[in-house]
């Protein structure tokens, strides 16, 4: 539960990325990257490709909020809120990779085209720029993420799960498997234990029948 909390509550990315800015610039360098029109073209389009609601960015969006990272930060470090988002990403490649999950509906597409953009090299930013060469890769994972949050949260139910499962037979959790089916069975049971539970309290903890009251 606290892992999906934590994946749910991330540190937002500089605002400037929601929307156009009431006096914009026309910034398009990131320390002395140029931000070249085609390559924000194909990044619009890869986002649009995730979401077709994704609205487009341009140089002077992108390059603002790198500048904002860059000024409150120190160090060459990403910041927190790009680090964030990119544990999400660790996620994406956890799911996709265990042998024991199937994706639901369109989920696993979108992951794969999250992990394809992290992994690969024609990237918008350089990743080896210090702290913001992964902000475009944060942009993609938080494009994604509504589409993808409810899928990351039922793998990790099913991890835990699966680690419990393991434990009751003794066996390590590498050598135990189960499927998305096994772990709806196994959810439906531990619902109802929880619920049994929550009777017999109700029940126990019911005021006693005050006894009647005799006068001799």
């Amino acid at each position: 539960m606290n892992a999906i909390v934590h994946f749910n509550d991330t540190l937002p990315l500089p605002t400037v990325l929601d929307g156009p800015t009431a006096s914009p610039h026309r910034r398009h360098l990131i320390d002395r990257f140029d931000l070249a029109p085609a390559a924000l073209a194909r990044f619009n389009a890869y986002l649009n490709s995730i979401d077709p609601d994704a609205q487009g960015l341009d140089a002077d969006r992108i390059a603002t909020a790198a500048r904002e990272l860059n000024d409150r930060s120190t160090g060459t470090a990403a910041p927190r809120c790009i680090t964030e988002q990119m544990r999400r990403a660790t996620a994406l490649v956890c799911m996709e990779a265990d042998r024991d999950w199937r994706a639901a509906n369109e989920a696993g597409e979108t992951a794969r085209k999250v992990i394809a953009y992290v992994r690969g090299n024609d990237d918008l930013i350089p990743d080896g720029l210090p702290r913001v060469g992964r902000l475009d890769d944060a942009i993609v994972i938080r494009t994604a993420w509504p589409l993808l949050a409810d899928e990351v949260a039922d793998y990790l139910d099913f991890c835990r799960i699966r680690r419990i499962e393991a434990q009751l037979r003794g066996l390590a959790p590498a050598s135990f498997h189960m499927d998305r089916n096994d772990w709806e069975s196994a959810g439906r049971a531990e619902m109802a234990l929880v619920q049994h539970h929550r009777r017999v309290r109700e029940c126990t903890y019911l005021p006693e029948r005050a006894p009647l009251f005799r006068v001799h």
